[in-house]
């Protein structure tokens, strides 16, 4: 049994440099928004609380919950790509590096300046490592997966990011207007990002792979290996 899918044939150097500037992006990005110190994605508020509760670095965290996360897709018969390995083990690391760097801000308007350009470059940065077409992250892998069996994927994916946010904010991960306007803006963002980013040439012979837009996981069930196609959805929702 195949463990990874299979590389699309198609512009492979291209697929793996905006892959890895996709992760390098994801992981900078994430880091601006935690030194803006107005809140996070959901995800990050749970590795900021588990950080802040048990040790290690938030990117650290952020590797070991991603490991989890795809270790869960085993029961669900889920095939990660190479770019969802790549995307457990290095986002981690490039958010701790940007940590490491970027000091805290200290005044309102230097954590605003972070958390716009966190949240805009988590955007385009998502629209990256998708358009590559390796492999979807772990976190958006699950909630595919879960969808296809029947269930909605907006609803499956709704609790699982309020079941992390509340977990790490009981942690002590900070939960404030980052989180909402994070919510509210990556939407339209990657609605634009996903499309533009998308490398041409797809996974069928002839038939280029376009993501359905109006879908708001943009046709993610393909990248995680589920078998007939662009939906998670299992009525076909389009």
């Amino acid at each position: 049994m195949r463990l990874l899918q299979s590389m699309p044939a198609d512009r492979r150097p291209d697929r793996l440099v905006l892959l890895l500037a996709g992760l390098a992006l994801y992981g900078v990005s994430s880091g601006l928004m935690l030194q803006a110190g107005l809140g996070q994605m959901p995800w990050g508020v749970l590795h900021q609380g588990l950080s802040r509760a048990f040790g290690l670095q938030v990117g650290t965290w952020t590797i070991i919950v991603g490991v989890a996360v795809l270790l869960a897709w085993w029961p669900l018969r889920l095939r990660p790509g190479i770019g969802t390995v790549a995307n457990t083990l290095l986002i981690g690391l490039f958010l701790d590096a940007t940590l490491d760097v970027v000091p805290v801000a200290g005044t309102l308007p230097a954590q605003l300046a972070l958390l716009l350009a966190g949240v805009l470059g988590n955007g385009v940065a998502t629209g990256a490592y998708i358009g590559a077409g390796l492999g979807a992250g772990p976190r958006d892998g699950l909630a595919t997966g879960i969808a296809a069996r029947g269930h909605s994927l907006r609803v499956v994916r709704t609790s699982i990011e309020v079941s992390v946010l509340v977990a790490g904010w009981l942690l002590g991960g900070t939960v404030g207007v980052g989180t909402v306007l994070y919510a509210v803006a990556i939407g339209p963002i990657t609605h634009r990002t996903v499309p533009a980013l998308q490398l041409r040439g797809g996974d069928r012979p002839g038939r280029p792979w376009v993501p359905d837009t109006r879908d708001p996981e943009f046709g993610l069930g393909r990248l995680v290996g589920i078998p007939g196609g662009g939906s998670a959805d299992p009525a076909g929702r389009r």
